[in-house]
């Protein structure tokens, strides 16, 4: 199994603010998306990306995974964003407004004109209806390591906005778009984070939406306040009742007479082997979020 970096929290930095980008170095975040889209101003753009650019080749953020995500290509300023992104060799660079699987291919064939180091991977942000109606197809980009694509990032408030949906508390428009997401990013290998939780003060809503998406099967949630990391980061972490079944069904099948069943019994539970693949993951992730917060 390849090493797994948890991705529960996702916090959104404005790239106009240096404070922000400053903050960012300090926070329990599992990632950062250094924002020069949706939260900076079309006068303030340019000077984002140089302060994003100069603060990722700076440094400092540790084990966190960084994100910068551009504007959209066909803006005035998508073309020069993520060309500037490349050039600060980030973990990842975020496509927004991806409306089919070219936006995934073209961003792709651009890094690799600018010999962008092969860290850099590609995120991709379902929020069109397009996006929503073509997931299989975009996700499916991701087969191909060329295409650089590791995971998608909803983005429920455009496509509240997009359908005219009603954006209620039980997200009982949501639900469909993100379902449907889930069962592409799996089907191809991809991680997949929910939508933000726009009232920041609120707690007690946003740990119910929280566990609806852990519920799911997202792998964390994307944040717009540093307040929402700490509860986001327990709700997506693995439990101790869960880690400990875990190592109870790989402690079974380690067994040598177990070694050549595909279905076991474990506390008298009929346990297959897939249950075998969900508990090493269990087991995996509980390990790397135990070294980030030990770093923390």
């Amino acid at each position: 199994m390849a090493p797994i970096r948890p991705r529960r929290s996702v916090l959104y930095m404005p790239g106009a603010n240096e404070r922000a980008l400053e903050k960012a170095r300090s926070l329990p975040a599992d990632a950062l998306i250094l924002d020069l889209e949706d939260s900076v101003a079309p006068d303030a753009k340019v000077e984002a990306r140089g302060k994003v650019v100069a603060a990722v080749k700076e440094g400092g953020y540790g084990k966190r995974e960084v994100i910068i995500r551009p504007n959209a290509l066909e803006t005035a300023w998508g073309t020069a964003d993520i060309l500037a992104a490349a050039s600060a060799a980030p973990d990842a660079i975020l496509i927004p407004k991806v409306h089919g699987p070219g936006d995934i291919i073209s961003a792709a064939k651009i890094l690799k004109s600018v010999n962008a180091p092969e860290k850099t991977k590609l995120w991709a942000m379902m929020e069109t209806p397009f996006s929503i109606l073509r997931c299989g197809e975009i996700a499916a980009t991701g087969a191909d390591p060329e295409n650089r694509l590791v995971c998608l990032v909803m983005g429920t408030n455009d496509l509240l906005k997009e359908s005219r949906a009603r954006a209620l508390h039980d997200r009982f428009a949501v639900v469909p778009w993100l379902a449907m997401t889930v069962v592409a990013a799996r089907g191809y290998g991809l991680d997949i984070i929910d939508g933000v939780y726009n009232d920041f003060k609120d707690e007690s809503g946003f740990r119910k939406e929280c566990e609806h998406g852990r519920t799911l099967g997202m792998d964390g949630k994307t944040l717009i306040h540093p307040s929402q990391v700490a509860p986001c980061n327990e709700i997506f972490s693995p439990t101790e009742e869960e880690i400990t079944w875990s190592k109870k069904i790989i402690a079974a099948f380690n067994e040598p007479e177990n070694a050549p069943k595909g279905v076991i019994t474990v506390e008298g539970k009929m346990v297959e082997r897939l249950h075998l693949v969900q508990a090493r993951r269990t087991v995996a992730i509980a390990n790397s979020v135990r070294e980030i917060e030990e770093w923390f």
